[in-house]
């Protein structure tokens, strides 16, 4: 399966770049919007996204830099979006209002569509979803700031298996040592280690932008 970087704080040439995080999962799931529509949509057309096949869309959680670029909602056809269910009403109502959805809130580890998961919703203060993605190479997590922290994300995402790749915003993470044998490791957007990371994992990190396309 193939991952195509939308949204990041860095944009490969060609591409913008915005503060914010938006990913797409095969052609038919879209991870996060990132900040605006404009670039999420600009970039989205430098990938030549085709809008019609895009029937999902998972918030991480509610953070302007992950759902500023939720308009797209009013693009696509039939959709089903999926967010916490601890996020806002308002903010539920803002997508309950498009006739095109069916709204989805999520709290557990649960399958929504073949061999895609979501971890549920996890963390305290600041709660999100990450993506888990079943494929032969093992499983890849998708994670859009890692707020409640990469490792919690990681030891939920390996109740399904092996871990092979990691992709997404880490935030502050800094027990590093823990990335050591994942094959896989892009580390994007709010990542506050990013350098030391594909510094001491050279074989296995990549490094992540707007206009990357990653094999899992």
């Amino acid at each position: 399966m193939r991952l195509e970087i939308l949204y990041d704080n860095e944009a490969m040439e060609g591409f913008r770049s915005g503060w914010g995080f938006s990913c797409l999962v095969g052609e038919k799931l879209l991870f996060d919007t990132g900040a605006d529509l404009n670039t999420l949509l600009f970039n989205m057309h430098r990938f030549n996204v085709d809008l019609d096949k895009i029937g999902r869309i998972v918030f991480s959680h509610e953070h302007g830099d992950h759902t500023g670029g939720f308009q797209i909602i009013g693009l696509l056809r039939k959709v089903k979006v999926y967010l916490p269910k601890s996020f806002s009403r308002s903010f539920k109502n803002k997508i309950s209002s498009f006739p095109n959805v069916e709204l989805l809130e999520v709290s557990r580890l649960e399958e929504i569509d073949d061999g895609i998961f979501t971890t549920g919703e996890l963390g305290f203060l600041i709660k999100e979803q990450s993506l888990i993605v079943k494929t032969n190479r093992g499983l890849t997590v998708i994670a859009g700031c890692s707020h409640p922290g990469l490792d919690k994300i990681l030891r939920v995402a390996s109740k399904l298996g092996r871990i092979y790749g990691v992709v997404g915003g880490f935030h502050g993470f800094n027990k590093l040592e823990i990335l050591r044998g994942i094959d896989l490791i892009v580390p994007c957007h709010c990542t506050a280690r990013k350098r030391e990371i594909l510094m001491l994992y050279p074989d296995s990190s990549v490094k992540c932008s707007a206009g990357c396309r990653i094999e899992i």
